[in-house]
């Protein structure tokens, strides 16, 4: 058998969520990119958009979070530790980038990357932290 296979039933509820979240945020972001919401922009209803690419990212969360409840106390205390430095560096990246826009004229980054940079974060992460201690 696949690899899917071999993970407990909390990886493939993680992963059927994650999936669940993953196929609309990408939907919308290829409809916005090929120009499908251009005549909403700068009009109210734009903020229905703007809520519904954000939306995702509740579930995203609320996944990795049933997970980690899912998980035995050792890997809920890794991924927690994971979790935690992954957002704390994004969050410092992303000050870092702040702080340059305003004194250094670094080019203008929207806000919403945090959350790529949270994952990239968490890549980074993952094998780098190997114990909860």
């Amino acid at each position: 058998m696949g690899r899917w296979s071999e993970g407990t039933e909390a990886d493939r509820k993680y992963v059927i969520r994650t999936m669940a979240f993953t196929i609309p945020y990408v939907a919308v972001n290829v409809a916005a990119i090929f120009g499908v919401f251009d005549q909403i922009i700068g009009k109210p209803a734009a903020w229905v958009l703007a809520a519904a690419v954000a939306a995702p990212i509740v579930g995203w969360i609320w996944a990795i979070l049933s997970l980690m409840q899912a998980s035995d106390e050792f890997v809920r205390a890794l991924m927690a530790k994971r979790f935690i430095v992954s957002a704390g560096l994004a969050m410092a990246i992303a000050s870092f980038w702040g702080f340059g826009e305003s004194y250094a004229n670094a080019p203008h980054l929207p806000n919403w990357l945090i959350f790529p940079l949270f994952w990239a974060c968490m890549g980074v992460m993952t094998p780098l932290i190997r114990t909860s201690r």
